[in-house]
Formats: C-alpha cells, structure tokens, sequence
C-alpha cells in the first residue's frame, strides 16, 4: 500500500505527493503564443489546493506546427518571462511544473502549417506532408531549444507530448512506413524521441526532469513498452501514460474494477517499470475513492488528475486530507480551442472567480 500523500523521487526532483496535474488545453493565448494572467492564475489554483506536480498544457515548440493558432508557445525567448510567471506561481506552494512540449504533426491545424509525417497519408479532410531528414533534424533542435527556455523560465523540467497522434507518436506508431533510420524496426521508430530526449539532457543536465506522455497501446502493448523501454535508456525520467492514434482493443478489461481501459494502460506499465522509473496513468478519475484504490493497492505511482481538478482545485485536497469539493459532472462541457471555453457547472457552483473569467 502506497499513501498517495508521500513524497517520490522524479529524477532529481522530489513531488511532494502523488497527485498530479494532466495537461489539459483550457485557454486561448494569442498568435504569440504568449502566457496570459489566466494561464497564471489557473495552474497557482491547482499548486495552492495542493497537487504536487503540474504539467502546463501542450506548449508548441514550432510556431508553425500548432495545433490551433492561439496555442500557448516555447518557440521563442519573448516567451520565456511569461512562463517565469507560471514557474514562479506554482513554486510558491511546494510544487514541480513542467510544461508538455509539443509539435503537432498529423494534428497541425492548417491555419498554422502543413500536417507533417514520418510518411505522406491522407489524414482526415487532407494529406500529410513527409517529412525530409532536415526537417526531422530541425524539429529535434526545436524541442531541445524549447527545453532550454522551460529551464530558463525556471520549470523544472518538460513533458514530451509523445502520444494523441502528435509527432513524437506518429513516428513510434504504424503511420510511419519510413525505410530509413527513422521507420521500420522499432528502436528507428523510436529514434525521434530518443534524439530529443538525449538533446535535452546534454543541454539542459542531469538536475532537469524528462517526461514523455506516451501511448500504452500503439498499435499494441508489446510494442509500445518497448518504445518506452528506448525512451527511458536515453534518459526519460517519467512515464506518463495516455492512448495513441486510433482505437485500441489491445486485451480484455475487467469492467468491475474502478478504473478504465486508458488507465489500466498505466497500471501494465507501472508493472513493467516498477523500481525504474515512475510511472503515471490518467483518465476517467473523477472520485476521491477511486484514486485513493490506486495507491492503496500500489498499482500507479502517480495519478495525472484533469476534469476532476477542473471542476474544483480542491479536488486535490479532497483527497489527501478529506476536504470538501465540488465533484466533476462528467459532462461535455470540457470544449477547448478558440470559441470553446471551458463552461463547467461544477465551477459555476463554487461561484469561483476563474470561471467568471472564462465565461464573459
């Protein structure tokens, strides 16, 4: 049994409990993909009510492959003092927060640039665009220099979005028919992370947390514990476990038990890594009893927590000290992107000024 309120070791970094924010895009910046005070109160909110770690929402590394034109940004220094903001707010109440570095891929919005791929393929209403090895080169060069202004900004570390069909994934998943060193075998599907990951850590060392949120089933569980077996012998930190591209029917899943087919992905790797590196799962975790099973039967390290720390911060200290909260209504309401903001009648409940805010 693991007290979800204990310290664990994160690289060289040590979280005060087990919870976690997932990084959940909730706001509209601007084409600067500058933070906004908004940006800076909602993660504060999340810290102060307790989370150990947060992981700001997916920060595009190329200004050029976001995955809508008002996505928050690294891809540039005049980018760095806004997100000081957001590192200096969160460590005031004892927590880590790292950014989750981006680049779109198949998930590029064409108002901001060509879809891009390990290989050329119709992907939804358009087709993708393969990619030459200097384009592979550049991309690697910008999530490293992405990384080095998140250490400058003072995060301690960066997330690597590595799953949702982005880039990262569409180089580890079947998408990629490449028959270079990027594609065909495994560890060449897996080159492109392990780049990144090893160009971060030569620039930004040892002291600097390393995530990659990946696939668990991409397109199978074999496989994709062997990306991530890549991904940590290049220096990955933490493994933070969502889905990958498409739908996954990868093994039998006991409807009885308190957690869902996504978070059981989690829990096999939490199995596989157990005493390597922590591992972290996600999804439909919404009730303090079900996150609090987790660790009292040692099947996670960590919990990313969202719709649940939307609805109310206090959702956190609910469950580590018994607070009072208003609970997630697991409705539709969790829009994001330009013209979406985040309407939830949870938060309308609490009369909470960060929902007056989102709702003018």
């Amino acid at each position: 049994m693991t007290d979800v309120g204990s310290p664990i070791k994160i690289g060289t970094k040590i979280c005060k409990n087990r919870i976690t924010m997932a990084p959940t895009v909730k706001f509209d910046t601007d084409d600067s993909g500058l933070v906004t005070d908004e940006f800076v109160a909602h993660y504060e909110a999340r810290a102060a009510h307790g989370c150990g770690l947060i992981v700001v929402e997916a920060t595009c590394v190329d200004k050029a492959a976001r995955l809508f034109p008002t996505q928050l940004g690294l891809w540039n220094d005049e980018q760095i003092e806004g997100h000081k903001k957001i590192a200096d707010a969160v460590h005031k109440h004892d927590a880590l927060v790292i950014p989750q570095i981006h680049h779109g891929g198949l998930g590029t919005h064409p108002d901001c640039g060509p879809m891009t791929s390990p290989t050329a393929v119709k992907w939804g209403n358009g087709e993708a665009v393969e990619m030459t090895k200097d384009d592979i080169k550049k991309a690697v060069k910008n999530f490293i220099d992405a990384a080095v202004r998140a250490q400058k900004a003072g995060y301690d570390g960066v997330q690597l979005h590595a799953c949702h069909a982005y880039l990262i994934n569409d180089f580890a998943s079947n998408v990629n028919k490449r028959e270079d060193e990027y594609g065909g075998s495994l560890e060449n599907k897996a080159r492109l992370g392990c780049e990144i990951i090893e160009g971060i850590r030569k620039a930004c060392g040892e002291d600097f947390i390393i995530s990659a949120r990946i696939s668990g089933a991409d397109p199978t569980i074999e496989e994709s514990l062997n990306i991530a077996e890549y991904y940590v012998k290049s220096g990955c930190d933490y493994l933070q476990v969502s889905c990958g591209i498409g739908e996954f029917n990868m093994m039998p899943h006991d409807e009885s038990l308190p957690y869902n087919k996504i978070a059981a992905l989690g829990v096999l790797m939490h199995e596989h890594f157990k005493g390597r590196v922590p591992v972290s799962t996600v999804n439909g975790f919404r009730d303090v009893e079900k996150v609090r099973y987790m660790f009292e039967h040692d099947l996670i390290d960590t919990i990313d927590l969202a719709c649940g720390l939307l609805a109310d911060p206090a959702f956190s200290e609910a469950i580590l000290n018994d607070a009072d909260y208003v609970k997630c209504f697991n409705c539709p309401a969790c829009g994001f992107g330009p013209g979406h903001p985040h309407v939830c009648p949870a938060m309308k409940l609490r009369g909470d000024k960060e929902f007056a805010s989102w709702c003018k």
